[in-house]
């Protein structure tokens, strides 16, 4: 299609369905002949995608152009010769495919570690797999064990690959004609279908694949000056750039508010007009594809399957995550409420997409440097540390949002083992320790993050009570960690719902001015471990922080709540995963 290819191919294990010569397919295909193939493979893609994000759907596109046309058989790679002339030059792909530099560059890599072993289309269907996730998107195991094509057609790829100015009713035929219905048109908000497509199967992702890239001015030069289903100013908007005639190579992203990001906002912009392509705006224009739309606009929160078994057969070795929490808090305690507050930080501001972890670039100012974070969080090193293992046990499949996940619940668990242990009464810590529960998995890393979003999303400590209600309704992990002397300083000084002894001990420590980076406990009691002692903190009029105190300040919602969990360390506990 004009822009990104709508679905990703991948080759099928089966009895019906085999490689060249006769072999069945398999991710471990190349485990002998080439162990490093996926290492490979993934470094160099994401090596060219951080340099250029385009290329992460380039290459997805690629595959798809490939897999589109006679199968997933590299033929779209072939130049032409005396016996044929091939696809690259079809009106689909000429001026418009791109990617064989870094598929070549990966090429001769692999024929250096093992010569004549890994098949081009395999490294496409690879370079698909790692490209959707680098930008976030999900992974899977790819199947491997393909035979390149020795031959192409043009006039195959012409008329098989579907074009941006297509109408529904040309594009349910071409889809049909490949054995795939109308839920495989539409693609599924955020999940990984398996359908069967004569001989092979196809992956499929969240937002048909258009959530990311870019088309030419070609691609949709039809639809903003003719349609009359676009939004005007959005139209307008692209006339600028886009003429009547001419600046044929000026491009757009098909998605407007996350060119980058694998996420539902394709879904949403067809919804308000705003589709790029005629193709993709028809997907509204019948009943059947339009209510899948707006089901998927509607539904972010299944743009990715979440399960606690989500890795099992994809990286069983996940139990990283914990033994290296549990050396990190060994080593500093005060780490555990250092990563239970990164993975909130992160939550707070776009979900729990790993973005707090992302460093300024040229495209975006980062959340590090948020006046929430900027010298406050924490806890990057031992996240460093467990995507290091974890990309040398299952390269590139588990997210970076999924180790904060895991490693906030970890934290939780292994700060209450720790103290349970120093304090010499394992028995009362058996009773009171630090809840688990079942992290669900699967979700994706942002490639984008936002300064600003930080500011106005994270809850401040000086927050009253009507703002923290208009941030969130509960909390909870206060009960841990510690707290810089500028987030208590008005509180102490200025507030009247505070013990004055407790007060005055932190004025000590903490003057009108100077010392900002002395730190004190959230939770003077037990600092270091999970409970419940926070909130009769709060009864006593000991709450650090101001926005902590507001929680028992004459609102009889949450101080009626206050009451239940200091009285109830169980209720607590029971509350806390939900949260």
């Amino acid at each position: 299609m004009g822009g990104v290819g709508w679905l990703i191919f991948h080759s099928r294990v089966g009895a019906s369905v085999v490689g060249g010569h006769g072999s069945k397919l398999s991710p471990n295909h190349y485990k002998s002949t080439c162990p490093k193939v996926l290492s490979i493979v993934g470094a160099r893609v994401e090596a060219a995608v951080k340099q250029e994000p385009r290329m992460g759907a380039s290459l997805l596109r690629l595959h798809f152009h490939d897999c589109f046309v006679n199968g997933c058989d590299g033929s779209i790679l072939l130049d032409d010769n005396s016996t044929f002339t091939g696809e690259k030059t079809a009106a689909p792909n000429n001026n418009s495919a791109r990617g064989f530099d870094v598929v070549d560059d990966i090429k001769a890599k692999l024929e250096k570690a093992c010569p004549g072993v890994v098949s081009c289309s395999d490294i496409l269907a690879i370079a698909a797999r790692d490209s959707t996730v680098v930008l976030g998107g999900p992974s899977w195991k790819v199947k491997l064990g393909r035979r390149d094509s020795t031959t192409a057609s043009k006039n195959a790829a012409r008329k098989l690959i579907p074009a941006p100015n297509l109408n529904l009713s040309a594009l349910i035929f071409s889809f049909r004609a490949q054995g795939l219905s109308l839920k495989d048109l539409v693609a599924l908000s955020g999940k990984l279908e398996l359908v069967k497509f004569d001989h092979f199967e196809l992956w499929y992702s969240d937002s048909g694949a258009h959530t990311i890239g870019l088309a030419r001015c070609t691609s949709f030069r039809a639809r903003i000056y003719n349609d009359s289903n676009i939004d005007p100013l959005f139209a307008k908007s692209l006339q600028r750039r886009c003429l009547r005639t001419g600046k044929d190579n000026v491009h757009r992203s098909l998605d407007l508010q996350t060119p980058t990001s694998f996420d539902n906002y394709y879904f949403q912009n067809l919804l308000k007009n705003k589709g790029l392509l005629h193709s993709d705006q028809e997907l509204v224009n019948d009943a059947s594809t339009n209510s899948l739309v707006k089901n998927y606009a509607a539904d972010s929160s299944s743009q990715r399957p979440t399960l606690p078994c989500y890795y099992s057969s994809t990286c069983p070795q996940a139990i990283i995550v914990e033994a290296e929490v549990a050396a990190a808090i060994k080593n500093e305690t005060r780490v555990g409420a250092s990563l239970l507050r990164l993975h909130f930080h992160d939550c707070f501001v776009n979900g729990c997409d790993g973005s707090v972890l992302l460093d300024d670039n040229s495209t975006f100012i980062g959340e590090k440097t948020a006046v929430p974070n900027n010298n406050s969080a924490r806890g990057f090193n031992v996240i460093d540390k467990i995507k290091a293992r974890l990309e040398k046990a299952c390269p590139r499949v588990v997210s970076c949002a999924d180790i904060l996940a895991i490693a906030a619940r970890d934290s939780v668990v292994q700060v209450n083992k720790l103290s349970s242990v120093d304090a010499l009464v394992k028995s009362i810590s058996h009773e009171l320790g630090g809840p688990s529960w079942k992290v669900r998995l699967g979700r994706r890393d942002s490639t984008t993050a936002s300064r600003s979003a930080a500011n106005a999303r994270i809850p401040q400590p000086t927050f009253n009570l009507s703002a923290l209600f208009s941030s969130f309704s509960a909390k909870g992990s206060h009960t841990i960690g510690l707290a810089r002397c500028t987030s208590f300083r008005s509180h102490i000084y200025n507030d009247s719902d505070i013990d004055p002894s407790f007060a005055n001990s932190l004025r000590q420590i903490c003057p009108r001015s100077g010392n900002d980076n002395v730190l004190a406990p959230l939770d003077r009691q037990t600092p270091t471990r999970f409970d419940s002692l926070y909130y009769g903190n709060l009864l006593d009029n000991k709450g650090l922080l101001h926005s902590d105190q507001e929680l028992f300040n004459g609102n009889s919602s949450t101080g009626d709540l206050v009451k239940r969990y200091a009285a109830n360390t169980k209720l607590f506990f029971k509350k806390l995963p939900s949260l």
